[in-house]
């Protein structure tokens, strides 16, 4: 449900809210927030509320004393593990300047920007997302382990699939806030999950996949466990990828998606750095079923996409990117460069081709290729591509 201004205000004055989260992201897509009071709430929505950002990774270069957080009212969630009297409610912000211009390394505003370019086109993206997790012990100070939840396997089933309440429970909390998830099972890792959704505007998808990111933390931790969404949590098993599906279409309908695939594999390599960010990512890639060739094919087993097409529709899977990315930098960088694929309407590479590049095999051979990227430095802010290439 989306709502407006006037719905918000009225809402915060007539449901006992007590405060409201003001919500944004750093450059690789963690979340931070700051509280207010509900009398603060129309001052946000007309001026903004002030922020000193420049402890937030991609925001040390920011000329400004103050940023200032401007509420979207359409993503207004209640956070339902919170008490119901004296609700707390939870919005996502674009970060502002002083002039009132957006901040440019706001990764929600690289992504609005690519969807405006989208549309000046006349294509209309969508994305899906399905995303695995460990769920982890805590000793008995509360403290972290590695040590699983189970030892289920693929699909597994309670008894030996001891993560079915938490999932459960996972799609209700996030269901109550306003998400709908598709389908959920046991992954192949021990204490390994996945969670899908359908669809999304791409706007949505990436405020929706930061959402779910902290249901799960938080649904986790109440059941006294640990949430891991790292791309290599055990050495061996397998890692947690964060697996985009894609669909385009131009103003008449017409499914331009092969393009837009063939565009986003000509410039995977460029764009590696950003959908595979972590040291971890690396030992990710080439491990198990996890890709680490620019490849496709309509197998469904290792290849860097999945292209089927099936009664007249086209479903595109991307499978590199893991879930310590920026969800919000990947969609706005698949949409150039699957603009890119629809413009030179570039044909798909032959079907597992074996002499196709690999895949960075490590973040500085990824940030080297990034930087001398055109195609990169034309999307991702200066201060942001540094960010990323220096850490």
């Amino acid at each position: 449900m989306s709502y407006t201004i006037e719905e918000v205000l009225k809402y915060i004055e007539e449901e006992d809210v007590k405060f409201v989260r003001l919500a944004f992201r750093d450059a690789y897509g963690v979340q931070k927030n700051i509280s207010v009071t509900p009398g603060e709430v129309k001052k946000a929505f007309e001026e903004g509320a002030p922020i000193n950002a420049k402890m937030i990774a991609g925001f040390s270069d920011c000329p400004f004393a103050s940023l200032y957080l401007k509420p979207d009212p359409a993503t207004l969630a209640i956070l339902p593990w919170r008490p119901s009297s004296g609700k707390v409610l939870r919005m996502f912000c674009d970060v502002f300047t002083p002039e009132g211009e957006e901040y440019a390394s706001d990764t929600r505003a690289v992504l609005k920007k690519a969807i405006a370019k989208a549309e000046d086109a006349g294509i209309s993206f969508r994305f899906g997302s399905e995303t695995e997790f460990y769920l982890f012990l805590k000793d008995d100070e509360g403290n972290p382990t590695r040590i699983p939840y189970d030892y289920a396997g693929y699909m597994d089933i309670a008894p030996a699939d001891r993560c079915e309440n938490v999932r459960r429970e996972i799609s209700l909390t996030i269901e109550r806030m306003g998400l709908v998830p598709e389908r959920s099972h046991h992954e192949a890792g021990p204490g390994q999950n996945e969670i899908d959704f359908h669809y999304g505007k791409p706007l949505k998808a990436a405020d929706q996949m930061t959402t779910f990111k902290m249901a799960v933390s938080t649904v986790a931790d109440r059941f006294g466990l640990v949430a891991d969404f790292s791309p290599m949590p055990l050495s061996g098993k397998p890692g947690n990828g964060y697996h985009i599906n894609i669909y385009a279409a131009d103003r008449e309908g017409g499914d331009v998606v092969k393009y837009a695939a063939a565009g986003i594999i000509d410039k995977i390599r460029d764009m590696t750095l950003f959908l595979n960010p972590a040291e971890a990512s690396y030992a990710r890639l080439g491990n198990n079923t996890a890709p680490d060739r620019v490849n496709w094919s309509s197998a469904g087993k290792s290849e860097l996409m999945y292209i089927e097409t099936f009664r007249e529709k086209t479903r595109v899977e991307l499978r590199s990117p893991d879930a310590s990315s920026n969800p919000y930098l990947v969609n706005a960088l698949l949409i150039h460069a699957g603009l890119w694929g629809i413009e030179k309407k570039l044909p798909l590479p032959v079907e597992m081709d074996e002499r196709g590049a690999l895949l960075p095999s490590s973040k500085k051979e990824a940030a080297k290729i990034a930087m001398e990227s055109d195609f990169i430095r034309a999307v991702v802010p200066e201060g942001i591509l540094l960010e990323y290439a220096r850490h």
